[in-house]
């Protein structure tokens, strides 16, 4: 019987931890692969975890965590009151 239990706490609310793929991570950003990998090694973008031998995957509450501040910093808070 397994009784592995994911320790995990990445979980937004009640949607569950998803992975992106970077075509999915350009479409959301709008930024280009060399972009993305730039702001990676410079430290501003968030560090995509190995998703197998050969791929990588952002974390989905990271990447959205990401936008938000970029919005936040270029209009102010999102869903402000």
């Amino acid at each position: 019987m397994n009784t592995h239990r994911n320790t995990w706490s990445h979980a937004v609310g009640d949607r569950p931890l998803r992975l992106l793929r970077l075509p999915e991570v350009i479409q959301r950003t709008g930024r280009s692969r060399t972009g993305i990998y730039r702001e990676v090694q410079e430290g501003t973008f968030p560090k995509p975890v190995r998703a197998s031998l050969r791929s990588v995957a952002w974390i989905e509450g990271e990447v959205d965590q990401w936008i938000a501040a970029r919005i936040a910093a270029s209009r102010g808070p999102v869903g402000g009151a």
